[in-house]
């Protein structure tokens, strides 16, 4: 099997090339910190699976064990890798991450107390009429959850 993912603009692309290995969510401060979120969502690769198809990530050594990669031009957070050699991969960067289920949350003090009620609230549908009207607006500048040959698209 075979899955590809990448950064926000495009500047960072990987491919997979083998099932992965567990996915879940941290909820540690460092996780919530390094992406923005409130959990770091990441999916284990197999060594030597992992191939880098444009770009290079930059990163960031957040501890003693850990090192954190990103993309330098939009900040798109896409690793979290161990001084040991494992690497997990973020799963919103994946182009399908609909396909990566959970297996497992990690605990941590640091869990926000209201992340059990989520579930609970309210849901906008974004057929409604307000929400339709604003997304119809949008212009996305973002890359396709797909590999291109180049990017950004040449006039």
């Amino acid at each position: 099997m075979s899955r590809s993912g990448g950064c926000q603009c495009g500047a960072v692309r990987f491919r997979v090339d083998d099932e992965l290995g567990e996915a879940s969510i941290c909820h540690c401060r460092m996780c919530q910190k390094a992406t923005g979120g409130v959990f770091g969502p990441y999916a284990e690769v197999t060594a030597g699976t992992l191939t880098w198809t444009r770009g290079e990530r930059r990163r960031f050594q957040s501890s003693n064990k850990i090192w954190r990669g990103f993309c330098a031009d939009c900040g798109t957070p896409l690793t979290f890798e161990h001084v040991g050699g494992l690497i997990s991969l973020a799963i919103g960067a994946f182009d399908d991450p609909a396909s990566i289920r959970l297996v497992e949350q990690l605990d941590s003090p640091s869990r926000l107390p209201w992340f059990e009620t989520l579930a609970d609230l309210p849901r906008h549908p974004t057929d409604e009429p307000k929400a339709a009207a604003y997304l119809a607006g949008i212009v996305s500048y973002q890359h396709p959850d797909h590999d291109t040959e180049a990017w950004p698209p040449r006039a």
